[in-house]
């Protein structure tokens, strides 16, 4: 998931979403926002979906393998 902290942040910021409006909407923790786009931490894949529906872009995208 070597792509997936920066390409998620930049789907936040095209959104014009705060990592706390973005984890509201994800129903996590700020801090669990902030330790992916840092990449400290990863989504499961139930979660990753979710991201994906949620921005609209595939799985493939959010991960990298696609652009």
């Amino acid at each position: 998931m070597t792509d997936f902290p920066q390409t998620l942040k930049e789907l936040r910021l095209e959104r014009q979403l705060t990592q706390s409006e973005l984890a509201d909407l994800l129903i996590v923790n700020q801090r669990t926002i902030s330790s992916w786009e840092t990449g400290i931490r990863e989504p499961d894949c139930e979660m990753l979906v979710k991201i994906a529906k949620f921005f609209d872009v595939t799985t493939d995208y959010l991960l990298g393998v696609e652009d």
